[in-house]
């Protein structure tokens, strides 16, 4: 069987693994915890690669505890009792150590065939996820355990897990290997802050790289470009990755970032999430621009159908204009505050009957005692405005609507003030 190089050279004490020295550095909470020998319920927490399961296997090491490893796709209910069956053997006298990947995968039922042996001790848990925790892990099982965050690892880090891997291969494959500078920085800059595809990426220059005449590999900055041609960048339109970048591309914009708001969209146009970046746009042209310059929504709704229309990669043109403009454009929410309150004032009940001067009707009833139904036409009077009630009575004061402090909604908040205020001095 072939046995990936990162399983291969995987790392067997804690200083061995690259990154993550908040938790792992001397003196950190979790390398206390490791090093005591009284390992509690742990929840492993970040990206894949960069350590998380190296970390189960050395713990366990440590432990002098049984092991089990189970995966949350593949894994049943059944695998689980297989383990629960074990608690009772020789097999298992110091309980056992369960190492359960992609927790997320399990659900509810699953997750809680798990809890009285993790409540008395028995099996010891270590879970791990690429997705938060606290939205896909049973809450009993949280309020259990101990969750702790793994993070991307930095390309100087993923370096040196590169340099290992290349120094590895020439010893177990016996080989003269030359490998430019460049090819280690390539890798380590764009395997993504994962550490397994780095290592795996220096195995593949490895096999993509025939000898000379010398039989001396000279792996080249072109060949490692070649195995990296597509973007590594981390990307799950299903999970928390994707709403992060969603959620940065749109705050970017709304912060008039147009460095970090192109960025945001490179990295949805690159995944090939077209789509996803055209809403975005749309809702921060209305939601954040809005009345500030009304003129965005317009102008970005056209780079969106036309980015639309002719498809990646050209559509980037299009929008990368409508996302500048959206950057550099004044901001305001005021538009965004009034449908909001006035929604929020519809699920609390506060409605009540239409004014009867704005009633589609003609006609009253006997019961009425003052009949007609009074409207006055608007167009009627001077500039366009009268003076009557349109709100239902009980929200008959209510204010929806705040100009925002722009230019614009300060010229229009001024206009009205002006109107009314001749037309109320004004006898009709």
């Amino acid at each position: 069987m072939n046995v990936p190089l990162a399983d291969r050279l995987r790392p067997e004490s804690i200083d061995d693994i690259v990154g993550q020295k908040h938790l792992l550095g001397h003196g950190k909470a979790l390398r206390n915890i490791i090093e005591s020998g009284q390992i509690p319920n742990l929840i492993f927490y970040g990206p894949s690669g960069v350590g998380k399961t190296t970390l189960a296997r050395i713990i366990a090491g440590k432990s002098n505890i049984r092991m089990h490893k189970l995966n949350g796709t593949t894994a049943s209910t059944a695998d689980i009792k297989a383990v629960v069956e074990e608690l009772d053997t020789l097999a298992a006298v110091n309980g056992v150590l369960l190492y359960l990947d992609e927790i997320q995968y399990f659900n509810k039922k699953q997750q809680q065939t798990l809890l009285e042996h993790i409540e008395n001790g028995r099996i010891t848990l270590i879970a791990s996820t690429t997705e938060n925790p606290y939205f896909y892990v049973y809450n009993a099982i949280l309020s259990r355990s101990t969750v702790f965050e793994f993070k991307s690892v930095k390309p100087e880090e993923i370096k040196k897990a590169v340099i290992r891997a290349f120094e590895f291969l020439k010893q177990e494959k016996m080989l003269s290997i030359n490998v430019d500078d460049n090819v280690i920085s390539h890798i380590s800059q764009t395997c993504g802050g994962d550490v397994r595809k780095a290592i795996n990426a220096a195995e593949l220059c490895v096999l993509a790289t025939a000898p000379d005449k010398n039989g001396v590999l000279n792996i080249t900055v072109d060949t490692a470009a070649q195995l990296s041609q597509h973007s590594t960048m981390r990307y799950d339109r299903a999970g928390d990755e994707h709403y992060d970048i969603l959620s940065a591309f749109q705050k970017s914009m709304r912060g008039s970032d147009a460095d970090a708001a192109i960025h945001y969209l490179a990295r949805l146009l690159e995944s090939g999430d077209l789509l996803s970046a055209c809403r975005r746009l749309l809702v921060c042209a209305c939601e954040d621009v809005g009345l500030a310059y009304p003129m965005v929504i317009p102008i970005v709704k056209a780079a969106v159908d036309s980015a639309l229309q002719v498809g990646l990669p050209e559509a980037r043109i299009p929008l990368a204009n409508a996302v500048i403009l959206v950057c550099n454009s004044p901001k305001s929410n005021s538009a965004y505050n009034a449908i909001n309150a006035a929604i929020d004032d519809i699920k609390a009940g506060k409605t009540g009957p239409i004014p009867r001067q704005l009633q589609n009707m003609h006609y009253d009833g006997e019961d009425c005692e003052h009949k007609g139904q009074f409207y006055l036409y608007p167009h009627d009077y001077g500039y366009g405005w009268v003076s009557q009630q349109y709100l239902p009575d009980v929200l008959r004061d209510k204010v929806y609507y705040v100009p925002g402090n722009n230019k614009n909604e300060q010229a229009f908040k001024e206009y009205w003030k002006n109107v009314k205020q001749k037309r109320l001095n004004k006898k009709d």
